[in-house]
């Protein structure tokens, strides 16, 4: 059993001097979370611990609605980040790196081309689908000017979720099932979601179709 007596928690009197805003300054002085250098944190026991019951609490919703959890790497490699044209795209925000033989690889920024090719490759037919898949995964992105603290940094958390869908009637269903799974979670966590206006410009249309 944990005793308050040996948690390691170390609370602040004031405001850590790079802190822009309110969850930004009660998370570090609290002793939830440590500033590494900028945009990067490492979590204490207690903030860790919250970190894992959001985790659960999304989990159980995205699992409840039928989707099905997978996990990508954060390492990388170019190739399926150039046939989408953002290994440019992405210019200066996309963490590169060379390994020992000088082959190009990527810190993850986002996965939609790993989700694409994972569907690919083990689907045969439209006849699969539809599917919806999730992961709950680290993202790496060189912020020209981190701030927020954990909400803009350079590395951080991100649950992304993506459909599968023969037709337009399907992605609407999706998007309806993913719309009442994030506003449960929201719920569950004591907060009160409000919705945007979607955009129908994806940010990028992967063309890596299902054969028939």
């Amino acid at each position: 059993m944990l005793r308050m007596s040996t948690l390691l928690l170390r609370t602040l009197r004031e405001d850590p001097a790079d802190a822009e805003v309110a969850s930004h300054r009660l998370l570090v002085r609290a002793g939830y979370v440590r500033r590494i250098a900028a945009g990067i944190y490492s979590w204490l026991p207690l903030g860790y611990r919250t970190y894992r019951n959001v985790e659960k609490v999304i989990r159980e919703e995205m699992d409840r609605a039928g989707f099905q959890e997978v996990h990508f790497p954060s390492l990388l490699p170019r190739e399926p980040y150039e046939e989408s044209n953002r290994w440019e795209e992405y210019g200066p925000d996309l963490f590169r790196l060379k390994d020992r033989r000088g082959n190009d690889y990527l810190l993850g920024p986002t996965h939609e081309e790993m989700f694409t090719l994972m569907v690919k490759g083990e689907f045969s037919s439209y006849k699969d689908l539809p599917l919806s898949i999730y992961q709950i995964q680290t993202k790496f992105r060189d912020e020209q000017r981190p701030r927020s603290g954990i909400i803009r940094g350079r590395e951080f958390v991100m649950k992304d979720s993506y459909s599968f869908d023969i037709d337009d009637a399907g992605l609407e269903a999706s998007y309806q099932r993913h719309r009442e799974a994030y506003i449960k979670t929201f719920n569950q966590q004591g907060r009160i979601p409000t919705s945007c206006a979607r955009s129908v410009a994806l940010r990028q249309m992967l063309r890596l179709w299902l054969p028939r």
